[in-house]
């Protein structure tokens, strides 16, 4: 029996003999398809430093800033989004540094959770659109995206816009404040856009989570940068790609219609290859800007480069949990690895084939590097056990011959290189800490990857004859910032005792046409400081009374016309260096972003009672004359109460052009907060740049200036009774 378990090791060992030997070859052809990755990439690097470097620097945000804004359209999927989809509205709105974009989010009909918050939003943010799918969900990105661009393009026939830009995003990303500026610099120039993907450290330095830095930082630092040089090829990351109105024209006339194979789970790989296809390129766009501010990145640990620290990118926190890890990347691997063989076939040039191979020899490489694990813990059993247990059998070593030696030493050269490869390229994006832990984490790497494999296998060949998968959707982490729901402006007004319930129902139930608070105020049930306390607090911004006649030159002329009359808001102090503005609406955080770049000067805004700031906007900005009865409201303090009186019945029949246009129906808050972005005020009327745009008919403008006459001469009446009396 003794002799017949030793007999068995010894054939046993020597099969691991031939396999170690198997195993070293397969070695060496991938270590030598990533050495020539490396050549490629440092000989394309020290040609551009000896080259175009020397000569030119390199480009900063200043090249951004000269480019005129061109619509751009952000595209986000969104299913089971909940408390992430708000989030990342606001910190878009907050940060960008671009005013002329809408933002279109994807929902499903069973998913009343996500359309809640979308709607609530969408209240807040006149530039957020709410899209419902046709079919419930998850059916899979690529669908949601499909019916995400059909409403792009209808909303483009509404306010007659076209979008030079499709910008793909997911609900959880944080976006580079400057990215749409990228973007806009380099259309129509390029048909698809990708700017790097950079995963957040995890604050556990676990080696889940941590090894997505790894992998992002080479793949986006370097391996994509040679596929685009060999090949004119890159494939989109799923977020941080901006598709040229042209790349989408083509996918939709190639696709009958649909943009995105609903078929795919990696809908945005496929389409880096489509639009090769059909002779359009695309571009890995690393791109610095000199003030940190305006990166997401900022990270500032030793290794790192200011170039590296300051990108434009899209920042992301990935999962950390093995089992969410795993799902994620069997997605990938499956709608790379087996859909897009079946899809994609093994077409093209000859390095175009070559990243084929590359993206989908992981179905080799990862099994292969786990068995070299394997291998590796046996012969190290063998040997402690060798060395612990003296007196046992010996048996002939496996690693001799002159072949293996020959294949182990390239081999552990080739290793080292990768080792140090990834180290560099970790260690330039996130410093020498973590460029040190990304080789031990290398191992780890191939376990998830191997694991991530074999689900792969289980979930498409488990899915039957249709392949048709749907959308295994990642949950991701994302920093909360505040509440997005907001109270409905009658329960305000219910709540601090303005009005009765009764008295809000009978409004609510009744025709009108006009927004709420202003038909309450026209029926006179409140005061028009009630109503703007209400859209202060519902807003969450201070408000004010408000003499549009008592203000201060100096501060009228920080705030030129052009933003004054396009945005309706009156200049009313100077408070810390920041200007304070008085609107007679809640302001949207990307109006205020405009507005502080074009004056080069932080602001701040309160609400102020309706008609004020129309009031002072004919008086001091199109210097129209106004009646001395109204202009003398606080001049004689002994009747200052029937002056303000006098104000407040004067300033509710004043009413802008464009609100009368709404509030009636003929245009959505959405495309008049478009339609407004290249309006010029000092140029024309709005309803002449309206009509322009054939967002509204010549009968409409007819009807809304009536209407606005109509109101005027009822305030003249009321100066003329006040005069008689």
């Amino acid at each position: 029996m003794t002799y017949w378990l030793i007999d068995s090791l010894a054939y046993l060992l020597y099969g691991l003999k031939w396999l170690a030997i198997f195993l070293a070859l397969i070695m060496l052809i991938l270590g030598l398809d990533d050495l020539f990755i490396d050549i490629v990439y440092w000989m394309r690097r020290l040609k551009r430093r000896l080259g175009v470097y020397r000569h030119e620097p390199r480009a900063n945000e200043a090249r951004l800033y000269e480019a005129k804004e061109q619509p751009l359209a952000v595209m986000i999927p969104a299913w089971q989004e909940q408390g992430v989809i708000g989030e990342m509205a606001r910190l878009a709105a907050h940060h960008l540094d671009y005013e002329n974009y809408q933002i279109f989010v994807g929902t499903y009909p069973n998913d009343p959770d996500t359309q809640q918050e979308v709607d609530m939003v969408c209240l807040q943010f006149g530039n957020v659109h709410k899209v419902v799918c046709a079919r419930p969900g998850p059916t899979s990105k690529a669908d949601c995206l499909n019916n995400v661009i059909d409403a792009i393009l209808r909303f483009e026939q509404t306010a007659g816009i076209t979008f030079a830009g499709f910008v793909l995003h997911d609900a959880e990303d944080v976006i580079s404040p400057l990215e749409l500026r990228l973007f806009n610099y380099l259309l129509p120039a390029k048909d698809l856009i990708q700017v790097p993907v950079f995963p957040f450290v995890p604050r556990a330095r676990n080696f889940n989570g941590s090894h997505y830095i790894d992998e992002f930082a080479e793949y986006h630092g370097k391996d994509v940068t040679v596929r685009e040089a060999l090949a004119g090829q890159v494939p989109s990351a799923g977020v941080g790609t901006c598709f040229s109105r042209r790349a989408i024209l083509t996918l939709l006339e190639e696709g009958d219609g649909i943009a995105f194979d609903t078929w795919s789970l990696t809908e945005d790989y496929d389409i880096g290859f489509r639009l090769k296809q059909k002779g359009l390129g695309g571009i890995l766009a690393h791109y610095s800007v000199s003030d940190p501010q305006l990166s997401p990145f900022r990270e500032r640990r030793w290794g790192t480069s200011k170039f590296t620290s300051n990108l434009i990118c899209v920042r992301e926190h990935f999962p950390k949990r093995m089992k969410a890890i795993v799902r994620q990347k069997s997605r990938w691997i499956t709608g790379i690895v087996f859909q897009g063989t079946r899809s994609l076939g093994w077409r093209g040039g000859p390095a175009t084939l070559y990243f084929l191979w590359r993206d989908r020899r992981g179905l080799i490489a990862y099994p292969i590097g786990l068995l070299v694990n394997l291998l590796f813990l046996v012969l190290l059993t063998l040997w402690v056990s060798a060395w612990l247990l003296p007196d046992a059998w010996r048996f002939p070593p496996i690693l001799v011959g002159d072949l293996l030696f020959w294949l182990l030493v390239i081999n552990g050269v080739l290793l080292l290189n990768r080792l140090l490869q990834r180290c560099f390229f970790v260690t330039t994006y996130y410093g020498i800490l973590q460029g040190l832990l990304s080789m031990p984490r290398m191992m780890w790497s191939n376990l998830i990857n191997f694991l991530a494999n074999l689900r792969a296998f289980r979930i498409y060949f488990a899915a039957g004859k249709e392949r048709r998968l749907a959308w295994d959707k990642t949950t991701h982490e994302f920093p909360v910032l505040s509440d997005a729901r907001r109270e409905p402006i009658g329960s305000l007004l219910v709540a601090k005792g303005f009005i009765d319930r009764q008295t809000l129902n009978e409004v609510l139930t009744s025709p009108r046409q006009r927004r709420l608070g202003r038909e309450l105020l026209r029926r006179g049930h409140i005061t028009s400081a009630q109503l703007a306390e209400a859209l202060a607090e519902q807003a969450g911004q201070p408000w004010q009374v408000l003499d549009p006649f008592a203000l201060q030159r100096e501060v009228i002329a920080l705030l030129p016309a052009k933003l004054a009359l396009r945005y309706a808001i009156l200049p009313i102090a100077l408070e810390k260096g920041a200007l304070v503005l008085a609107s007679e609406d809640p302001l949207s955080p990307v109006v205020l972003g405009a507005i502080r770049r074009q004056i080069r000067r932080d602001v701040g805004y309160r609400i102020v009672p309706q008609g004020r700031v129309t009031v002072g906007l004919r008086y001091w900005y199109l210097h129209q004359e106004m009646p001395q009865a109204l202009c003398s409201s606080t001049a004689d303090p002994a009747r200052e109460g029937e002056e303000n009186a006098l104000m407040e019945t004067y300033c509710r029949h004043q009413l802008l052009l464009g609100e009368l246009i709404q509030e009636r129906g003929h245009l959505p808050a959405q495309v008049l907060n478009q339609a407004l972005i290249d309006f010029d005020p000092e140029s024309g009327s709005l309803g002449r740049h309206l009509l322009q745009k054939g967002l509204i008919s010549e009968a409409t403008l007819d009807e809304a200036i009536a209407a606005q006459k109509k109101e005027q001469a009822a305030a003249m009446d009321v100066l003329r009774q006040q005069g008689e009396q």
